[in-house]
């Protein structure tokens, strides 16, 4: 053999041997990864499924010559109604032992009801499940099914700073029918007339299937006293109209503390799918704005709930668990609601927002919104022409005005001031030399700011006494944009206002505006874009008394803290507050009408132009007055915005009714 034929040989020889090893390699590798799952992976893998809720796949997994139903279809609906039902979450699994292709596990989840936990087995052959109905459920079986009862807790009260009940339940009655007392279909018109609904309303309501002849069917939720005028008005003499009491949330001071305090409803379809899972059902009722809103799951307590295996007869065979449910708890408001009244009465026929607060703890003590609404009429439910008739109003009652911003006009003077002494670009003794108008230069045409007041010496103090525009737009361009605009930063203004109710934010620039000489002149008196919302500028205003600090405004108790530290110098804040003081003492300043011997009154008033251009007559204005006493025990600061004063004494307006809410306060 040559060696040519030896190497050729030995060639083939190491192929074949290479072919060999190959083949050995590919069957140990097929026979590792391909011996199958364990019956544990298996199991696990089942219930795996059940935890993400993916039924079909589970129904995949079956030995079907097991399987209790021939379509999945039926498989996924019956594991719907209990799993979906009972909000079944974070099911384990834990294998006890394994005989004979027999597993023995533990199961556990969370559910409505509280932890599930409870032994069973499984059979397994050839990576199938051999399936028992228990799998389902424990004790599970064809005449059984499983039963959720929900078990709603008791509202919290709404309660003023003094143990007022602000909100609570009582008593409010159902307005029905008996169908085997009707005349027929004939009384429906008079009857939806009474209870101002329609015909179609009624029907469909006494057309449901679980309706006897003897069944009182409820149609309309009213109040006492609108069943007072129902009867008079001779509703009951009418077939088959009953009228029962039922347990209903009402709202003592009703229009006066709406905006604030808000109201209940029935939930709805959205209700339900926003809060799946969490115990509301068709018959609940939850809060739709003000307090009863923003604290809802406080006040609701939380839902308990049972969960039992019962028989065709509705018999509980086994109570599966089952929790307690926990009561609502009382929400305690930092308000007064004998100040909140005062000041509802004073404005309740204007377009109005007020404030009051206590200046040394941020506490509200009084939020008013006016034209108001019954809260009342929500819980039990309004007519169709009743809800038309809120919509269409041009005061615009369901809007709470003191989630607003306004143009704040002269009541910002005093924080141009503090930003002025602060820059050190306003001196306060230096007498600009008084000016009715005035303008910048002649780059401003036809531009002039005017003034109703223009006090010599024009000095910081007078300037504040008699509301000098001229002064404080001379001041702003002084003090400069950048100064100006850091200061705003500083006190927030632009930032969401942290509060318990959601306000509007303020503003003093459009985004994107070009900011011109003229528009930081105007600035300076509360013009050009600066737009206030009423319970910010209170905060604002709080710092002159507590030497430059702001305490976070608040209107739930226990949550006293600062939200702005030292943005004023106390040495600039004495002095603000002492000219503040002279705008209501000297007997020609803005507020003087309101001065009182007895206690040591600050503030200013305000008159803000609202209008196309200064050539504009036709516009409206707005009225402002802020108040705090400053020596007094009783620590309050009250801030009042009123819509279209022009011709109504501007804002004298305010002043004036701000006595009585004041003095009411005081007294105490």
């Amino acid at each position: 053999m040559t060696i040519r034929e030896d190497y050729h040989m030995n060639r083939k020889r190491n192929v074949f041997i290479g072919l060999i090893t190959c083949a050995l390699l590919i069957t140990t590798v097929f026979f590792v990864f391909n011996q199958g799952k364990s019956n544990e992976q298996v199991v696990k893998e089942y219930f795996g499924f059940l935890n993400d809720r993916n039924y079909k796949q589970m129904y995949q997994m079956l030995d079907q010559k097991t399987v209790y139903t021939p379509t999945q279809k039926y498989f996924v609906k019956k594991h719907k109604e209990i799993y979906d039902v009972i909000d079944a979450k974070n099911i384990q699994i834990k294998v006890l032992n394994e005989k004979d292709n027999i597993i023995k596990y533990q199961i556990s989840m969370d559910t409505i009801a509280g932890k599930i936990k409870y032994k069973n087995k499984i059979g397994i052959k050839d990576e199938k499940i051999q399936f028992n109905k228990e799998l389902i459920f424990d004790e599970f079986s064809d005449k059984n099914k499983i039963k959720v009862t929900t078990i709603q807790p008791f509202r919290g009260y709404i309660l003023d700073r003094n143990g007022k009940y602000l909100a609570k339940q009582g008593n409010g009655y159902s307005v029905g029918l008996v169908r085997g007392k009707l005349n027929g279909e004939n009384d429906y018109s008079k009857i939806a007339e009474y209870l101002e609904t329609d015909i179609e309303t009624i029907q469909n309501k006494m057309n449901a299937s679980w309706i006897n002849d003897d069944s009182f069917v409820p149609i309309k939720n009213i109040s006492e006293q609108r069943k007072d005028k129902l009867i008079q008005h001779g509703i009951l003499k009418i077939g088959g109209v009953k009228i029962n009491s039922i347990s209903s949330r009402i709202y003592p001071y009703d229009k006066i503390t709406s905006h604030l305090v808000g109201y209940v409803q029935n939930v709805n379809s959205k209700d339900l799918k926003k809060h799946k899972n969490e115990g509301y059902t068709s018959s609940s009722v939850i809060g739709k704005s003000g307090i009863e809103a923003a604290y809802e799951r406080q006040l609701r307590g939380e839902v308990g709930a049972r969960i039992d295996i019962v028989d065709e007869n509705n018999n509980i065979v086994k109570t599966v668990a089952e929790r307690e449910a926990k009561d609502g708890k009382d929400i305690r408001l930092t308000i007064d609601i004998d100040l909140q009244q005062s000041l509802y009465n004073e404005y309740q026929n204007d377009k109005s927002a007020s404030v009051a607060l206590n200046p040394k703890t941020g506490e509200v003590l009084a939020l008013v919104s006016t034209p108001s609404y019954s809260s009342n009429d929500f819980v039990l439910g309004l007519s169709t022409d009743k809800w038309n008739e809120l919509n269409n109003d041009v005061n615009q009652p369901l809007m709470s005005c003191y989630k607003q911003t306004y143009t704040p006009g002269s009541t910002m003077k005093p924080i141009t001031a503090a930003i002025g002494l602060e820059t050190k670009t306003i001196d306060p003794n230096k007498d600009l030399r008084a000016k009715d108008k005035w303008q910048k230069d002649s780059s401003w045409g036809n531009y002039y700011v005017t003034t109703l007041h223009a006090p010599s010496p024009n000095n910081l103090k007078n300037a504040i006494t008699y509301s000098d525009n001229v002064y404080f737009a001379r001041s702003a361009l002084n003090i400069g944009k950048e100064n100006l605009f850091n200061y705003y930063k500083n006190l927030k203004i632009g930032e969401k206002i942290p509060f318990e109710l959601a306000l509007n934010k303020s503003q003093y620039i459009n985004k994107n505006q070009k900011v011109s000489d003229q528009l930081i002149a105007d600035s300076g008196y509360g013009q050009g874009q600066i737009l206030m919302n009423p319970l910010q500028l209170a905060s604002i205003y709080s710092a002159f008394v507590n030497n430059g600090s702001i305490y976070q405004p608040h209107i739930v108790q226990g949550q006293t803290k600062t939200w702005i530290k030292n943005v004023f110098s106390k040495e600039t804040t004495k002095i603000i507050k002492e000219d503040l003081i002279n705008a209501i003492a000297d007997e020609n300043g803005t507020g003087h009408s309101i001065y009182h011997d007895s206690v040591t009154l600050a503030g200013k008033t305000g008159t803000a132009e609202i209008k196309q251009n200064q050539s504009d007559t036709t516009g409206t204005e707005l009225g402002w007055f802020t108040v705090m006493t400053t020596d007094s025990q009783q620590s309050i600061l009250m801030t009042t915005v009123v819509e279209d004063v022009k011709n109504r004494g501007g804002s004298g307006y305010v002043v004036e009714h701000t006595k009585k809410p004041l003095d009411l306060y005081l007294s105490k």
